[in-house]
């Protein structure tokens, strides 16, 4: 089991991801692309910079995630750890991998810089 605390087996599934807005209530679902390192749990944004629901996520380090039956309510933390982004690109290349043209945007440099590690909310 992870720190957020998704099972083993659930890890592998993409992630339903719905950040709090400034009201704090929760938005539409995202589906987004979730990776391990240890039992850290990363996310990255495909779209870089631009995807409106990193944004939404970076601005108010808060959100909702649903796998495998679990749901779960968790903060998120900027990382700019070089040696941890080169474990989160190693994680997304042996998830994703078989996806062609599916790794290479999520592994980008613009794409490192929106690492975002998931903590349980308390």
């Amino acid at each position: 089991m992870d720190s957020v605390g998704i099972p083993e087996g659930h890890r592998r599934r993409r992630t339903a991801h719905r950040p709090a807005p400034n009201d704090g209530s929760l938005r539409g679902s995202t589906t987004i692309w979730v990776v391990t390192d240890g039992d850290g749990l990363y996310v990255r944004s495909w779209r870089d910079t631009a995807g409106a629901w990193w944004n939404t996520a970076r601005a108010r380090r808060a959100g909702h995630i649903s796998v495998g039956g679990v749901d779960t309510d968790v903060t998120f933390t900027p990382v700019d750890d070089a040696a941890v982004n080169d474990r989160v690109d190693a994680a997304y290349r042996a998830k994703y991998g078989r996806c062609t043209g599916c790794v290479e945007p999520v592994i980008s440099e613009r794409a490192r810089a929106t690492t975002l590690r998931l903590h349980p909310r308390t």
